[in-house]
């Protein structure tokens, strides 16, 4: 194993996307069952995302998601990629973090973002509009108020039980994200690890524009992306497959679909249109043999200066994924009992002077 690989923690990132022929409280029960799987093979984190009124995802409320996920397991970082900030008053998600983090010291991550909602109607629903995401920034500095007891803007109120508590805070990175990250001297998550160059140059700018602060002295960057790991390199394009027929079919007909198996999305006939959408979703992704996919991860380690791999692949066939997970453990060398506690501790590499960069809708919906 290459020392690149061997100095980078990896993480997983679960969307509770549904099945066909599994309904969505399914989808929720086997993000629990891969977040105790994530954790046996030594994993530094596993996160949730929040969705609202997308019909392929489950996943509509992540700290309450992660509160059955970090009940489920006892030493793995339980987070969210992330709350949707201007979806929330800032008050309430401090509150809501800071439960988390008194049930589970020492294990909760607070991954935020500026997204406002999949549609005009989710929007509206929800109350907000796009220009509510504008206001992010200012959100999240209200939002680090509350917990660390410095905002002024509400007298004589306290976001219990938050105030006071350790809560590690990450920006997702979408438009802007990377600056106002930079600018709240706070760690950057952002992918995918397809389009690299939009990827470098945002963190380019991160890095550059990074202020240190109480919760970060110095940049830190969690790389995103697909990573699919199988015994032939086939194999690993096949887990590929539902998410990127998924991803052609919304685009081409507004609708997000449950997960289809690799076999049918494969025998479909398609229109020009889907079929060029669905292989651009399967072109890029770091995906093959472990020999192929430490190769590439090096690759992309090594270009980004990432301190960390965050994992967020979908697929139909959740026996695959894990399958995927337990491979790429071995590619870490992080799998096994002996590295559980080790892998949340596992030195971090110094972070050079280097290349930067971006995220993508995917983080949005």
């Amino acid at each position: 194993m290459s020392s690149v690989i061997a100095s980078t923690r990896f993480s997983v990132l679960d969307r509770s996307r549904t099945r066909e022929g599994h309904d969505a409280p399914r989808a929720l029960r086997d993000t629990v069952d891969l977040a105790r799987e994530a954790e046996a093979l030594g994993f530094h984190r596993f996160w949730v995302s929040e969705h609202h009124g997308v019909p392929g995802v489950a996943g509509s409320a992540p700290t309450v998601l992660a509160a059955a996920v970090a009940a489920a397991t006892s030493t793995i970082r339980v987070g969210t990629g992330g709350v949707m900030l201007p979806n929330h008053r800032p008050l309430v998600v401090a509150e809501q973090f800071g439960v988390l983090a008194s049930l589970f010291p020492g294990r909760i991550d607070m991954g935020l973002g500026r997204s406002v909602g999949f549609t005009d109607g989710v929007r509206r629903a929800l109350g907000h509009g796009k220009e509510d995401a504008e206001d992010f920034p200012g959100r999240l500095t209200e939002l680090l108020g509350w917990i660390d007891g410095t905002q002024q803007a509400h007298p004589r109120v306290h976001a219990h039980p938050a105030e006071g508590l350790h809560i590690p805070a990450y920006v997702l990175a979408i438009g802007e994200g990377a600056a106002v990250a930079a600018a709240a001297g706070l760690p950057l998550v952002i992918g995918d690890l397809r389009g690299r160059e939009k990827v470098l140059r945002a963190i380019e700018v991160y890095r550059r524009d990074f202020r240190p602060s109480a919760r970060a002295e110095r940049p830190e960057v969690i790389v995103a992306g697909s990573v699919a790991v199988a015994g032939t390199e086939e194999a690993a394009r096949r887990l590929l497959v539902p998410e990127a027929w998924a991803m052609a079919y919304s685009r081409t007909h507004g609708d997000f679909p449950p997960l289809a198996p690799a076999e049918r999305v494969e025998a479909l006939t398609m229109t020009a249109k889907e079929r060029r959408l669905y292989e651009q979703g399967l072109d890029g992704h770091v995906h093959g043999t472990e020999d192929q996919v430490a190769e590439q991860l090096e690759k992309a380690i090594t270009e980004t200066g990432a301190d960390e791999v965050l994992v967020t692949t979908s697929t139909y066939d959740r026996e695959a994924l894990t399958d995927s997970l337990r491979r790429l453990a071995r590619i870490a060398r992080i799998a096994g009992p002996d590295r559980r506690a080790g892998a949340a501790t596992r030195p971090r590499r110094p972070i050079t002077a280097g290349p930067g960069h971006e995220e993508r809708e995917r983080w949005e919906a």
